[in-house]
């Protein structure tokens, strides 16, 4: 478990002062109750402000519309979905202290518990290395899904959303192909592993890709 420590520590890009506030944020109370320890419950309250705080910053700097839209920009970019995504990315999952029952019924890849984890890991941060160093992590996220909109390359920002968890793959297979020869229509679904996660159409399979993509980083929360 040590080296996964210093493993979350390099994906973070940041090293604790105090290990063992690393160690309550990956706590979940299963561990807590079977060990009579300490669990990251308080930590994930603060880290929901934290997150909240460094969002809502970020989208006033960089946004000049209405209170209503700002708040529809940070929900989307901070959602359960995302902040789950956003674990993988750092390899949360595999540094969990998890009790039996919950290693048993694998909790490492549930994404409510990564969710959670990301925001005690961010807290654990902010108390350990203060604001600036939790915006470094934050905005490492934040800020760039918010551009993937601009860039249209779906396809390479739901590879990097996956590319952390080695068990994870990524594949686009052609559902449909119809049209005469001039007017071509595909039709394509993204799969992680086994299970669909987005379905794209257009008139080339190129477009339908990026389209699948863009879907699954939207049921992500990532884009709209």
């Amino acid at each position: 478990m040590e080296n996964k420590l210093e493993n979350l520590q390099k994906n973070l890009g940041y090293k604790f002062k105090d290990v063992s506030l690393l160690k309550t944020a990956l706590t979940h109370s299963s561990y807590a109750n079977e060990k009579g320890t300490v669990c990251n419950e308080r930590l994930e309250f603060l880290g929901d402000a934290v997150l909240g705080f460094i969002s809502a910053e970020f989208f006033y700097n960089n946004y000049d519309v209405p209170e209503g839209d700002l708040t529809k920009h940070r929900a989307a970019r901070v959602c359960e979905n995302a902040l789950c995504m956003f674990a993988r990315e750092l390899d949360i999952g595999s540094a969990l202290y998890l009790g039996k029952g919950e290693e048993r019924m694998n909790g490492r890849n549930k994404p409510s518990m990564l969710a959670d984890a990301f925001e005690a890991v961010l807290a654990a941060v902010y108390i350990d290395g203060g604001l600036e160093e939790a915006k470094k992590i934050a905005l490492r996220f934040v800020a760039r899904h918010d551009k993937l909109d601009d860039t249209g390359d779906y396809k390479t920002a739901l590879q990097e959303v996956v590319q952390k968890n080695r068990e994870e793959h990524v594949e686009y297979v052609l559902i449909e192909e119809s049209g005469p020869a001039h007017d071509r229509h595909f039709v394509i679904e993204v799969h992680l592993n086994s299970n669909v996660i987005g379905r794209g159409e257009g008139k080339s399979k190129k477009i339908a890709e990026q389209m699948a993509a863009k879907e699954a980083l939207s049921l992500m929360g990532i884009v709209k």
